[in-house]
């Protein structure tokens, strides 16, 4: 019975400890919605992160994938984590190549098909632009991040930013940023109480949908060519 009753006891004040612990993450947890706009248009695919030292030290490797599906790339941008693993599946029924030689990862997955290719380590913070050997007009985009705290907009142009309370730097990446795919838009922020920082960008014109006979994906295919050459 007194063994029983230690038990109890030990029990309460656990669940107590425990119930202290959540209490003070819960006070620390705070959240930033991010509303990016730009050309009069709400902004869908707009990465958007939250950056600082305490940030750098809290980032965890994830698994992520990246698909290919009717020769386009899904999702189209795909924001992870610095030390991140990504699967490059092929759910078409016919073969893809993908590639990359932008600065912050430079590879190619020779011509396969279904779940066989290697994952892809991306260690170096940065925007990884992709295409494919076979499929000139299939673009994306992995952005890789030195922090645990983003997200990407949806279709109403924002984005809500779970993160401790205090001051960080917020970056916003877009495609279509003018001054090209490597930018970013960045301003100091205080996380605190809840509230909508809005970033309105500015923008090259909009392009149609990638085809076979675009000049900026040719001009991609064409370095990734001239590189394997070693011109």
């Amino acid at each position: 019975m007194i063994a029983s009753n230690r038990l109890r006891l030990w029990l309460g004040q656990w669940c107590l400890c425990a119930l202290a612990v959540c209490a003070v993450d819960s006070a620390s947890a705070a959240s930033l919605t991010v509303a990016v706009d730009g050309a009069g248009e709400h902004l869908e695919g707009a990465v958007v992160s939250l950056h600082s030292a305490a940030a750098r030290a809290a980032i965890r490797p994830m698994s992520a994938e990246m698909d290919q599906r009717q020769a386009e790339f899904v999702p189209h941008v795909l924001p992870v984590t610095t030390g991140s693993r990504v699967r490059f599946p092929n759910s078409d029924n016919f073969r893809h190549q993908v590639y990359s030689f932008s600065p912050a990862q430079r590879f190619e997955l020779p011509l396969y098909s279904g779940r066989q290719a290697q994952p892809v380590v991306f260690d170096t913070p940065g925007v990884v632009e992709l295409g494919c050997n076979i499929h000139d007009w299939m673009l994306g985009y992995v952005i890789v991040l030195d922090t645990p705290y983003f997200a990407t907009t949806g279709a109403a142009g924002d984005a809500r930013i779970e993160a401790p309370a205090g001051d960080y730097t917020l970056q916003v990446w877009h495609e279509r940023l003018e001054d090209g795919p490597g930018a970013r838009v960045t301003r100091r922020v205080h996380v605190g109480a809840p509230r909508i920082e809005r970033v309105t960008l500015e923008l090259e014109a909009a392009r149609a949908p990638p085809q076979p006979a675009d000049a900026r994906l040719r001009h991609l295919q064409e370095r990734f060519r001239s590189l394997k050459r070693g011109g």
